[in-house]
């Protein structure tokens, strides 16, 4: 067992701003192993064994983990409940996120569904679409609003900050606008277009066409694969 000194996060060593994106992204993949491990009832683990379980090169586990303070001792490894507990307080998951949907098709319809939200900390609240034939529908018990009233649905609930756009291109740009006109403070879109918005909202896209071309890529190209195995 670590004592509480070896194992309490010390001073940060760098500011946010000068943690590189990659940082975070890899972040969420240690996240994902400790939580299954700690499901499992292991109590420790090195930066060699984060590094076999996430194909992540052990010197990039030890470094990323610094840039936040010292959460191991040298040779025991890191106690996992210690380092869940510090990497969802860094990604921001110790509270609830209130999150809306814009786009009630099919793709919108799975994301409500889909439990790992609100396992993680973010509550779907409203769904919202511009089809008359679809406003007014329940989906897991909400009620489908029209994205006429997502401006005063939004006004009226100000701790919503978080926007899922799953609607076609055409409309992309004009909800993400509405959204941020509105106050949401970061957005995740399906929408197969770039949008534009300003440098203080978060913006993060999902393009579902292009991942999969990305791996009809490497299908076609197998020597090309290891090369894929170390993007990380």
């Amino acid at each position: 067992m670590l004592r509480k000194a070896d194992v309490d996060v010390r001073k940060k060593n760098v500011t946010p701003d000068q943690i590189p994106y990659s940082t975070i992204v890899r972040l969420t993949q240690y996240l994902r192993v400790v939580e299954k491990l700690d499901e499992l009832g292991v109590s420790n683990i090195s930066s060699a064994e984060l590094s076999d379980e996430t194909h992540i090169n052990s010197f990039l586990v030890r470094k990323d983990l610094s840039y936040f303070g010292e959460f191991g001792t040298r040779g025991v490894g890191y106690e996992i409940s210690v380092l869940k507990r510090e990497l969802k307080s860094i990604l921001g998951l110790v509270k609830r996120h209130k999150t809306v949907i814009v786009g009630a098709g099919n793709l919108g319809r799975a994301l409500v569904h889909y439990s790992g939200f609100r396992d993680k900390g973010f509550d779907i609240v409203a769904i919202f679409d511009s089809s008359p034939e679809k406003i007014g529908a329940s989906i897991e018990g909400f009620k489908i609003e029209s994205v006429f009233v997502l401006e005063e649905y939004l006004k009226s609930n100000p701790d919503v900050t978080i926007g899922i756009i799953a609607v076609p291109a055409a409309s992309a740009q004009f909800i993400a606008n509405l959204l941020v006109a509105n106050n949401i403070q970061g957005i995740l879109s399906f929408a197969p277009i770039a949008i534009n918005l300003p440098e203080d909202v978060v913006y993060a896209a999902v393009d579902l066409t292009t991942h999969l071309e990305i791996i009809s890529y490497y299908i076609t190209n197998p020597d090309a694969r290891k090369s894929y195995s170390l993007r990380a």
